[in-house]
C-alpha cells in the first residue's frame, strides 16, 4: 500500500513550497547547469584527490553536474536517462528556470557535502558496485537512482518516473535538512517531523502494525527508520501539493 497524503491537513507542507523558492544567497551571477553529454571519468591516482571521489569515479565513470552538484552513472546507463535525471535536478534547484539557483545556501551545502546522484542500470548492478566504491565514501551524501525506474515523460504513459522522487530526496536530505535543521531536520521535534507525527496520528520510530483512522500519511516500508520516514514525508507532501501524484497509477 502506498502512503496517502492529504495536503490540506498539513499547514507546514505549504511552508515547504515557500521555502524551496527562498533565496539563500546574495549572488546575482547567472549560472547555467551542465547540459552537455556525460563524460567518462578515468579515476585519478593522485594523492591530492579525495579517495572517496576516486571510488565513485571507478564505480560510476559517467559524470555530469548541475550547479556543481554531481551526477554519476555506470556505462550501462543510457545517456538520455542520465541527462533526464540531471534536468530534473536542475528544475528542482532552479524552479523558475532563470539560470539562478533558488536557494544558494542549499546548493552550497550540497556541493560542500559532495552530494551525488548515482545511477546504475538496476538494483543488481547497484549492489555489485559496493566493493568498487569502497569504504571511504560518505554514503549519507549519495542517493541512488536506477535506470530501469527512470521514465522521461512517464506520467503521460501512466508510469511513475522515479527521478522525481530520488532527486528530491538528495536535495532535501543533504541540503535542506542541514541548512534548516530546526525546520527540515530529519529527527524528532523538528517542524517537519512534528507535522509528520500529526499526519500519522502518533510518533512511530518504526512502522506500526496499523495506523488509526485519523492518520492521513500511512507510510509502511519497514526498512525505513525515523529519519528516512521524514525524508519520505517531505517528498509526499511537496509532490502532492505540486500535483506530482495526480495521474493514473
Amino acid at each position: 500500500m502506498k502512503p496517502r497524503v492529504n495536503a490540506a491537513k498539513s499547514v507546514l507542507a505549504i511552508a515547504i513550497v515557500l521555502s524551496l523558492y527562498a533565496c539563500g544567497g546574495s549572488s546575482t551571477e547567472q549560472t547555467t547547469p551542465t547540459t552537455e553529454q556525460p563524460t567518462t571519468t578515468t579515476p585519478s591516482t593522485s594523492t591530492n584527490q579525495d579517495e572517496s571521489q576516486q571510488g565513485l569515479a571507478a564505480a560510476f565513470p559517467k559524470h555530469t553536474s548541475v550547479f556543481g552538484v554531481q551526477v554519476r552513472a555506470t556505462e550501462q546507463v543510457d545517456n538520455a536517462k542520465m541527462l533526464h535525471a540531471a534536468n530534473i535536478l536542475a528544475e528542482y534547484l532552479d524552479n523558475n528556470d532563470d539560470g539562478l539557483v533558488d536557494n544558494q545556501q542549499v546548493v552550497d551545502t550540497l556541493v560542500a557535502s559532495n552530494a551525488t546522484l548515482v545511477m546504475a542500470k538496476d538494483e543488481a548492478e547497484l549492489n555489485s558496485l559496493q566493493e568498487k566504491v569502497g569504504d571511504d565514501v560518505d554514503m549519507d551524501s549519495l542517493q541512488d537512482l536506477q535506470a530501469n525506474e527512470t521514465h522521461p515523460n512517464g506520467a503521460a504513459n501512466g508510469v511513475f518516473d522515479a527521478s522525481l522522487e530520488e532527486v528530491l530526496h538528495l536535495i532535501t536530505h543533504v541540503g535542506y535538512s542541514k541548512v534548516y535543521p530546526d525546520v527540515f531536520g530529519e529527527k524528532v521535534d523538528t517542524l517537519i517531523a512534528d507535522a509528520m507525527d500529526k499526519a500519522r496520528d502518533g510518533r512511530f520510530k518504526t512502522v506500526p502494525a496499523s495506523y488509526s483512522e485519523q492518520a492521513w500519511y500511512t507510510y509502511d516500508d519497514e526498512t525505513c527508520d525515523y529519519s528516512c520516514m521524514v525524508t519520505e514525508y517531505t517528498y509526499w507532501a511537496l509532490t502532492s501539493i505540486l500535483g506530482g501524484q495526480e495521474f493514473p497509477g
